[in-house]
């Protein structure tokens, strides 16, 4: 990772950490990078979710990129998705998201699209780091009518919905649909897109306020969800996290149903259909073991890569894979959209309940979902990587990869974007590898803090 970028673009405190100023500088640094080889005046995309700083982050960026002469175009509140979608369909030069994604509402982020829709390449992060650290020289502005100016549209959240819609052949007429929208970016997009879709829709967590966004509700704390999909007898539950570019689903009885299990299940129906390239799906090494046992048995491919959406991403686009994703739920479709989509998995997912005719806790049921612990190891943030030098750590996690013989694993990893390590365990007692999970956890924060 570099001095700001992260695994998801640059997040922090807001108003702390990411600072007016910085956003300010991102502004700067990221159009002049971004747009260094156009020859017209470059036009930028600015979306944004729900969070109270969300104002004060967007004027500031947007400063930055009206004083290197752009023109911004912004969307308003929208998912992260939308805006890589709407890069490309508006053929702008860039796309910015201010978020933080599954994160509390103290936070937030900036990540950038290029004019694909793609996340920036590191190369281009470190090009855009070295403009707001290293260079001597200041940029050449431009003044007088060359200054760039704000417009805004009003079409964002119609054409993404519309295109949203056009990704299945029919309707989802017949099918009771709760949603949560984590108080967040889906609160308007989600319960639109289904509800012109046919389907009947329940919502919670649809009335963000800036400061309840992911707080008890969303993908990241399903239990809401749960009891709401029983309440109201849905057939299918989704809950989207506060960027939505992700999405876990909820079957008719309250059980969760993952990431792994939703690739399974779309995984599946694609290799039916004969659409899956190369029989394969791109997962991450967090997936669970049972996702590589039900693709085993069912005659499917996966190759893993390190954990974050843009490594998949990486690997689909280099091996000519369409299918891909994490267990946590950002799920990337290559043939509709560069980046995880919550809504677009959403409607995959319902669109293959609808046409199978089958409950989604039987379509779950190809996959066995061994139990799997994650606990978080509170550190210091710049010792969040030396775990692989200890030698403490290393051998607890060698021992316990022995004791389990093939049938568990342990791996370790720190966050990308919290001063955390991540401790996840597999193997068949719930009860054991919970213990040695807490005990991992415990070394771990006396040997790095």
């Amino acid at each position: 990772m570099g001095r700001l970028f992260g695994t998801d673009g640059v997040r922090g405190v807001a108003n702390l950490e990411l600072t007016a100023e910085l956003a300010y500088k991102l502004g700067q640094a990221g159009a002049y990078v971004l747009t260094a080889e156009t020859k017209h005046t470059p036009k930028i995309l600015v979306g944004m979710d729900t969070r109270i700083s969300g104002d004060m982050l967007e004027a500031s960026l947007l400063a930055g990129l009206c004083s290197v002469g752009a023109e911004v175009i912004c969307l308003g509140v929208v998912p992260t998705p939308a805006v890589a979608y709407l890069t490309r369909h508006y053929n702008a030069d860039a796309g910015i998201v201010i978020s933080a994604s599954h994160n509390p509402y103290e936070f937030n982020g900036i990540k950038f699209f290029n004019s694909k829709g793609y996340k920036l390449s590191d190369v281009l992060e470190e090009r855009i780091e070295s403009l707001i650290f290293d260079s001597e020289d200041k940029l050449e502005l431009p003044t007088g009518g060359k200054i760039g100016r704000k417009r805004s549209v009003t079409s964002a959240v119609d054409d993404y919905i519309s295109f949203i819609k056009s990704t299945i052949p029919g309707s989802l007429e017949g099918l009771k649909v709760a949603i949560d929208c984590a108080n967040g970016a889906a609160y308007q997009v989600a319960p639109r897109a289904l509800h012109e879709l046919g389907a009947t829709v329940h919502v919670i967590n649809n009335e963000p306020d800036g400061l309840n966004i992911n707080r008890n509700c969303g993908s990241t704390h399903i239990e809401a969800l749960q009891k709401y999909v029983v309440e109201t007898e849905a057939d299918v539950g989704l809950a989207f996290d506060g960027d939505a570019d992700r999405v876990l689903a909820v079957d008719e009885e309250g059980k969760m149903v993952d990431g792994d299990q939703i690739m399974a299940i779309i995984g599946l129906e694609l290799k039916r259909k004969g659409e899956l390239s190369k029989n394969t799906i791109v997962a991450t090494v967090m997936s669970n073991l049972g996702f590589d046992i039900m693709a085993k048995r069912e005659g499917l491919n996966i190759v893993k890569t390190k954990v974050g959406d843009r490594y998949v991403l990486e690997n689909m686009l280099q091996n000519g894979y369409i299918f891909g994703g994490e267990q946590s739920g950002h799920i990337i479709f290559l043939e509709h959209n560069t980046t995880g989509d919550g809504l677009l998995t959403g409607v995959q997912l319902l669109d293959v309940l609808k046409s199978s005719k089958e409950k989604l806790s039987k379509l779950a049921s190809v996959m066995q979902v061994l139990p799997q612990v994650l606990k978080n190891a509170k550190v210091k943030n710049e010792n969040k990587a030396k775990y692989l030098e200890d030698e403490v750590i290393c051998r607890m996690c060698k021992e316990l990869e022995e004791e389990f013989k093939g049938e568990g694993r342990v791996l370790i990893r720190p966050s990308g974007t919290e001063p955390l390590v991540r401790v996840m365990i597999e193997g068949k007692d719930q009860d054991y590898i919970t213990k040695k999970a807490i005990e991992m956890v415990k070394v771990i924060e006396e040997r790095l803090c």
